[in-house]
């Protein structure tokens, strides 16, 4: 699964691509920011190139900063071949935090339609929980209702849950089929996680509504008492 970031700005793009990767390292990330002269714009050539570049056969998922940027990708699109371009995907979603949600889950291995999804779930801020699994609020209170396995551990990262380690904790929840969460918020979500805004020290409760869900909260708690590789 591949990514690209059209951007009036060469610098905003290649930066999406720095900022993604760090999330998304095995994903192909790919910029087209800029005119082909190094000024503020979008370039067919540039963004076509990307498209190509990005593409390996599992499909494409196109990410545009504003209006003009998207004309240029659809032209680009029109261009392909019939069977490149059912793959090539133009998702109307912010370009950064899309971008980030969209790169997470191509890492995880979803599909095409998955991570325009993922990408798409930025538009509306955090997305909606899962009321079924989740409580009925985003704090540690809220898991009591859940009769499934949980667990409870402190977090221990001096920067908190911040983008890497929120994206780790989202691709290891991703490999499970059984729903988590994560003080109330769907696991498997990489803005709703991050918009808890965890500190160190606070208290997560893990936990999963499906009786079955006993690994998934086990890997999830070992990985956050873990420190993630940073503490």
């Amino acid at each position: 699964m591949g990514l690209v970031f059209v951007s009036h700005s060469a610098k905003i793009a290649e930066g999406l691509v720095e900022l993604a990767g760090q999330m998304a390292p095995e994903t192909a990330l790919v910029a087209a920011g800029g005119t082909d002269d190094g000024r503020i714009g979008t370039s067919f050539d540039r963004v076509s190139a990307a498209i190509a570049e990005a593409d390996a056969g599992r499909g494409v998922v196109v990410l545009c900063d504003l209006g003009s940027a998207i004309l240029t990708a659809e032209t680009a699109l029109d261009f392909l071949d019939d069977a490149v371009r059912e793959r090539v995907h133009i998702v109307d979603a912010p370009i950064v935090e899309g971008g980030v949600a969209a790169a997470v889950a191509a890492q995880a291995g979803d599909g095409l339609d998955a991570v325009a999804a993922a990408a798409r779930s930025a538009g509306g801020g955090v997305p909606e929980r899962d009321e079924a699994s989740a409580g009925p609020g985003p704090g540690p209170a809220s898991e009591a209702g859940v009769s499934g396995p949980r667990r409870t551990v402190r977090l221990r990262n001096a920067d908190g849950l911040h983008a890497r380690p929120a994206a780790e904790l989202v691709k290891l929840a991703s490999t499970f089929a059984q729903p988590v969460t994560v003080n109330g918020t769907d696991a498997k979500s990489l803005l709703a996680i991050m918009a808890m805004g965890l500190t160190k020290g606070a208290e997560v409760v893990i936990a999963s509504a499906d009786p079955e869900g006993g690994p998934a909260v086990e890997a999830l708690a070992e990985l956050i008492e873990s420190g993630f590789g940073e503490a």
